[in-house]
């Protein structure tokens, strides 16, 4: 007997019905109309708002067509082909150690050419140094009750950033200035991650900002994500990350990140806060 959908499945198919179903009585035709208008039969109209049956991306185009939204369709489509592994509990990402999952994301890393990340808990993993990554991959090992491969793991993790160098990649950086600050290592590693960043931002094809504990906000501080050439994000929660391709979410995460940006300290003002910080260690 085949498995049930997970219910991450079931409501991502549930919440497409809904709203195709609201496009429908926002047009102001019965399901009779639209099966007729779309050239099928009435039923398939039913299983598809009372999500029995998924839809193609043919019969989601049809379906905006028919009812004068088609402006809607590639919204829909991409939630229709977001899958359940679109939000992944860290657990089950994990589960087998910390290195596959930075080996995972290579490909999508050598295949985007811009990158925007705000991070306002710990040093963007784009950025980090060895020592710096092996302390924070150890910590979020204990914490998860992983395997213990974080040598390997922070091995992946330097290769997988070697794109920073490669001069074929940008990036635009936002920081919370608290990420600086907060110490996930000793302070001679923090030290050299610190002078390691001060490096990396006179890269030319990297841009950071730096938004002061002093800046009054516009926008509030918010969990890390990062943004894959405008088409996709990924979103991290203490449980789970998501990985969001409607363009109505990535659109939406790009306003967030286009405001942090407006707060942000650069240049100059951006390394003395960092090297403020790094005083600071003492």
């Amino acid at each position: 007997m085949p498995p049930h959908p997970s219910s991450s499945v079931q409501q991502a198919r549930e919440n497409l019905a809904g709203r195709l179903r609201d496009i429908r009585k926002d047009a102001g035709i019965s399901g009779r109309e639209l099966a007729v208008r779309c050239g099928w039969s009435e039923s398939k109209s039913s299983r598809i708002e009372n999500a029995r049956t998924p839809p193609s991306d043919a019969d989601v185009k049809a379906w905006c067509r028919a009812c004068g939204a088609r402006d809607q369709a590639p919204d829909l489509i991409a939630a229709n082909r977001q899958s359940a592994d679109a939000h992944v509990q860290w657990r089950r990402l994990q589960r087998t150690g910390l290195r596959r999952l930075q080996e995972s994301t290579g490909d999508l890393y050598q295949q985007t050419r811009v990158f925007r990340v705000y991070v306002s808990d710990v040093i963007p993993g784009f950025l980090q140094t060895p020592g710096y990554a092996a302390a924070l991959l150890s910590s979020i090992a204990k914490f998860r009750g992983t395997p213990d491969d974080v040598t390997e793991a922070v091995a992946a993790r330097m290769k997988r950033n070697a794109v920073v160098g490669s001069g074929a990649h940008r990036f635009s950086f936002v920081l919370e200035e608290s990420v600086l600050r907060y110490r996930q290592c000793s302070a001679e590693t923090m030290a050299a991650q610190l002078g390691h960043l001060l490096g990396v931002m006179d890269l030319p094809n990297v841009a950071v900002g730096i938004v002061p504990f002093s800046e009054r906000r516009t926008v509030w501080p918010m969990p890390t994500f990062t943004i894959f050439d405008g088409t996709r994000v990924h979103a991290d929660t203490l449980d789970a990350a998501s990985t969001l391709t409607q363009p109505s979410q990535v659109e939406l995460y790009a306003r967030a990140f286009e405001g942090l940006s407006q707060g942000a300290a650069r240049g100059a003002a951006a390394r003395s806060l960092v090297a403020t910080a790094l005083a600071s260690l003492g």
